[in-house]
């Protein structure tokens, strides 16, 4: 008798230990799979990243399109990678994504200033740095000195935005860009800084407003999808991968000329 119950407590004892291992095991499996889940953002800013209803802001990878989209997508498709994809303000989303593992957004300019903030997945598109003037404005730059003593229009964590407010520019900063071309319309400011595509696009869309007048391209920057530093490199690595595979299958060339 002494010999069977040591026996059954061993049993005892192994069930607990086994029973503990699995829910620990189940446990570190959930938490890799979590840590797989790409949280990945971005703004409405057509033709890069627009949202299928037209609004500012989408809850599903469905309901957002554009041609770094577009490119964000073929390269996930390569990759074994769950991901969530939301369209907010571009502010907020910024704020969001850094320091959160796993988080990623785009298409985000790539500055020296912002080297060192984010790990990059790209170039996807580039962005022509442009200063618009209203349709009726006579508003001529030969260098962007000459708009020193203008207002030009711009929006929180707009990197051409930014770029212009260290330098010392006058900018008017709102939270999206959307209303600017109305802002160019109403005199409440002389020059509007967006991308030589947006700019036209945006104002004919949401204002109904047609030709605006590009004064100057003062420079041109490449877009990535930018990942917090606290996501792992190897997830980096692998979309790095899977856009360079892509591009080299010709499917990056095709989804640009979608858009021409």
């Amino acid at each position: 008798m002494p010999t069977e119950r040591v026996s059954v407590s061993s049993r005892v004892t192994n069930g607990v230990k086994y029973g503990v291992m699995a829910l620990a095991l189940s446990t570190l499996g959930q938490t890799a799979l979590a840590a797989e889940r790409l949280y990945i953002f971005t703004e409405n800013y057509p033709p890069y990243n627009a949202s299928e209803s037209g609004k500012g802001f989408a809850h599903s990878e469905d309901d957002i399109t554009g041609i770094c989209t577009d490119m964000v997508k073929a390269m996930l498709a390569r990759v074994d990678y769950d991901y969530v994809m939301k369209m907010r303000d571009w502010s907020y989303a910024y704020d969001w994504v850094q320091d959160r593992e796993s988080h990623g957004l785009f298409c985000t300019a790539r500055t020296d200033q912002r080297e060192d903030q984010f790990q990059w997945v790209g170039p996807l598109a580039s962005i022509k740095w442009t200063l618009f003037a209203a349709p009726d404005s006579d508003i001529t730059l030969d260098s962007l000195e000459d708009a020193r003593d203008l207002r030009i229009a711009g929006y929180k964590g707009d990197v051409m935005s930014g770029y212009l407010v260290d330098q010392g520019f006058n900018v008017i900063m709102g939270v999206s860009g959307d209303v600017n071309a109305r802002r160019l319309t109403l005199g409440q400011a002389d020059l509007w800084v967006t991308d030589g595509l947006v700019g036209p696009l945006v104002a004919e869309e949401e204002h109904g407003i047609t030709g605006l007048k590009p004064v100057l391209v003062f420079r041109e920057t490449p877009m990535y999808l930018a990942f917090s530093t606290n996501t792992d490199p190897a997830i980096v690595a692998d979309l790095q991968q899977a856009l360079d595979e892509a591009r080299k299958a010709g499917e990056i060339e095709k989804i640009v000329a979608r858009y021409e």
